[in-house]
């Protein structure tokens, strides 16, 4: 009955502790009602960012419309993605000159448009760093695309969180 009571005791401190700390679990993203059926449209509907946002929408139970008009012919909720960028800069170089490590920015705009509100347009940029090494060119290449197919997933994951928020 003691072990009973010591485990009982040390789950209730975790609790009280973890609270006291100001610990708390991440909410999920819901979206708000109105938001739950919406037009997707972009100004390249065949880049990468727009294909990560679709399918981001569609896990989060988000009903893509095929045209800005819902069947009654009203106006459908609408998010608009602009053209996603992405710049490099030169973080430093080697001791000959060449680049050793570049921070990667990746800019993304978005506007959403409900009727009877005003259009909220929203704009974020993600970094990340990378080493370079000019001897090995073709695999830092194909590594920078892997960090961009990520900042792709994190980006489409923000604006998910960006619209629960609304």
């Amino acid at each position: 009955m003691t072990r009973r009571w010591q485990g009982f005791l040390l789950a209730l401190f975790a609790c009280v502790a973890l609270s006291g700390c100001g610990f708390a679990l991440k909410k999920a993203s819901y979206l708000p009602d109105d938001l739950r059926v919406l037009y997707l449209s972009g100004a390249d509907s065949k880049s990468a960012l727009y294909s990560n946002l679709k399918q981001a929408l569609r896990r989060a139970q988000v009903e893509l419309l095929p045209s800005p008009k819902l069947a009654n012919g009203e106006d459908a909720v609408e998010l608009h993605l602009y053209r996603d960028s992405l710049e490099r800069q030169t973080l430093s170089l080697f001791k000959n000159g060449q680049v050793a490590q570049y921070e990667l920015a990746y800019s993304v705009r978005y506007r959403l448009t409900r009727p009877g509100f005003e259009p909220v347009e929203q704009e974020f940029e993600l970094y990340r760093n990378y080493q370079d090494d000019p001897d090995n060119a073709l695999g830092k290449a194909q590594e920078r695309d892997i960090i961009l197919s990520e900042l792709r997933e994190l980006a489409s994951r923000r604006i998910i969180r960006e619209l629960s928020q609304l």
